[in-house]
């Protein structure tokens, strides 16, 4: 894991979506909720292709940013997820999708234990910035 993901200094990329504009034409951003916790575990993207063909499955598959490419949510590390409902908002520019783990979180990070975590497991202290691991 790099140092950005184990900080607890607040690092913000605010550049993220004009680096995605620059590289990823046609994705629009996905918040990924547990239906059973209701936790937003990940806010991700999604493309056309990505979101007709998770609908068809019923399992998460999105747009990796990153990779440039369709992205089978643990396709390699086994933490799968079943999409049990799509919402989409006022403007439809975004979509919510309810999800259930078949096994563990959903980050690619972990905690301690070994253990895959959700993507929000540090707190910001609003006085001073500071983070807390909550899942360590």
């Amino acid at each position: 894991m790099s140092d950005l993901e184990e900080t607890l200094e607040l690092k913000l990329d605010f550049s993220k979506i004009a680096k995605i504009a620059e590289r990823c034409k046609d994705v629009i951003p996905v918040a990924v909720q547990n239906a059973d916790t209701k936790e937003v575990i990940l806010v991700a993207y999604t493309n056309e292709q990505a979101m007709k063909e998770s609908f068809e499955k019923r399992k998460l598959i999105l747009w990796s940013t990153s990779r440039n490419q369709h992205w089978f949510k643990g396709e390699t590390s086994g933490e799968t997820f079943d999409l049990l409902e799509a919402r989409v908002n006022c403007e439809q520019n975004s979509l919510l999708y309810l999800v259930r783990p078949c096994r563990g979180g959903i980050c690619h990070t972990k905690n301690a234990a070994g253990q895959p975590r959700n993507c929000y497991y540090r707190r910001i202290d609003f006085d001073t910035l500071a983070l807390t691991n909550l899942d360590k």
